[in-house]
């Protein structure tokens, strides 16, 4: 499953001042497997140490951790020989094992020859309990999401349709008729199906969703497993709390989290903390409130307001109970409709590397999010159909001045009153750069 990480991997590999690489994500996104294939292509050979898997290797590490040591160590274990530039050595689960994360400094400091990947489901949770001591500034940190959707395409054998995409997308030229009814619903499919490897890769072999389903279920119960095992009895009934009230959440008009959905007497003293692990552990994305449309959107952010969505749409579907038939029949009511929207941009943006932001006036205007690029601040209106009628973006505009905005929706690509029209299956196509 070809993934754009690896072409990461490969900028991360040819660097003369490389630092271990330190790969995050939630679970099940495919961080094991992609770390894998990356070795197997380009060593000539690797080692793998899972700290989940076998508690032993962590055994490794109770004494002596300098590099030299370690490599020893390594090589006896595995009976194979590493040799710097050739050999891969890879850290599964990093958050097992507090002084693994250690040795990273100084495999940066003393032995930068030897290439090594780090990957870890839980590790800002980890960090943040535990309080382990992390290298800062001695690697290089990546987070792997779910596959956005031109990597579903890939997948799924449509490379061609992705590359129509882009081109279309840089000269805002309308598709033909028939590929952007073919894109549209290839796009249906994937907000049932998302984006985590195993429902994409069983869509894909089958070309049906009744796998799927099972599957989805599988990870969002794996989630609440890690709840229990991360977290205290009492954090975990909060956290787990939190958790269940996203698609009471986004099942609103107005879609900003509010602590009351989750039981009554919540408030953000009491759950704050059940959010934070929810975003660390990759689980949740957070949209936070801005004030202002003006550059840097960071410091007019409301701490106070925000919006959660869920990491991966069809994760987001599968807890909602929005069924692969309700999405390409449009069976659902247009709130849900529009949740899912959402939730599909909000994954896609962060999957680019955009901060999430939406902008409220005096709770009579909002945008559904505000991205920060090299033109500048771009407001983003969402829509889940053809319909371009926007007050809130009209308000935005007047009062910013914006070089351009985006529309996104079902309608093809077009450019008129300075508002770029983006169809919903070219939202992969908004980055820092346009």
């Amino acid at each position: 499953m070809k993934r754009k990480i690896t072409e990461t991997f490969i900028r991360w590999k040819e660097k003369k001042d490389r630092m271990p690489l330190l790969i995050h994500g939630a679970r099940q996104v495919g961080k094991t497997h992609i770390i894998k294939e990356f070795a197997e292509k380009f060593y000539k050979n690797s080692i793998y140490i899972n700290f989940e898997k076998s508690p032993l290797f962590s055994g490794f590490f109770e004494s002596d951790i300098s590099p030299d040591k370690l490599i020893a160590i390594f090589e006896d274990y595995f009976k194979t020989e590493i040799v710097k530039e050739e050999t891969l050595i890879i850290f599964d689960e990093i958050q097992l094992c507090e002084r693994a994360l250690t040795s990273l400094k100084y495999f940066a400091e003393d032995a930068p020859g030897y290439h090594i990947i780090a990957a870890g489901s839980l590790l800002g949770v980890a960090i943040n309990r535990e309080k382990y001591s992390f290298p800062v500034g001695k690697v290089e940190i990546h987070t792997l999401y779910p596959l956005d959707f031109e990597e579903f395409l890939q997948a799924t054998g449509q490379e061609y349709l992705s590359d129509m995409v882009k081109d279309h997308f840089d000269s805002f030229k309308p598709l033909p008729d028939a590929v952007h009814s073919e894109l549209q619903n290839n796009y249906k499919k994937y907000q049932a199906v998302g984006g985590m490897p195993l429902a994409v890769k069983s869509f894909s072999e089958n070309n049906s969703a009744d796998t799927v389903h099972e599957i989805q279920n599988n990870i969002l119960n794996a989630y609440i497993a890690d709840m229990a095992k991360y977290a205290s009895n009492n954090e975990s009934v909060k956290i787990r709390g939190a958790y269940e009230s996203i698609p009471a959440q986004l099942a609103k008009n107005n879609k900003k989290f509010q602590y009351k959905l989750i039981r009554k007497g919540a408030t953000a003293n009491l759950f704050g903390t059940s959010i934070d692990w929810l975003e660390m552990a990759g689980i949740v994305l957070k949209c936070s409130k801005i004030d202002h449309g003006l550059l840097p959107l960071s410091i007019y952010k409301d701490v106070s307001s925000f919006k959660l969505y869920m990491s991966d749409t069809g994760l987001y579907c599968a807890k909602a109970l929005i069924t692969y038939g309700n999405l390409i029949t449009g069976s659902i009511s247009d709130v849900l409709k529009g949740a899912v929207t959402e939730n599909f941009v909000a994954q896609a943006l962060v999957s680019n590397g955009l901060d999430l932001y939406y902008w409220e006036s005096d709770h009579q205007a909002e945008v559904d999010f505000v991205i920060q690029s090299k033109t500048g601040v771009i407001p983003v209106e969402v829509k889940y159909d053809d319909n371009t009628r926007s007050k809130s973006l009209s308000i935005f505009v007047q009062k910013y001045r914006p070089s351009f905005s985006i529309r996104v929706s079902s309608k093809n690509f077009g450019f008129e009153n300075n508002i770029r029209s983006v169809p919903h299956y070219a939202v992969f196509c908004i980055n820092k750069n346009i």
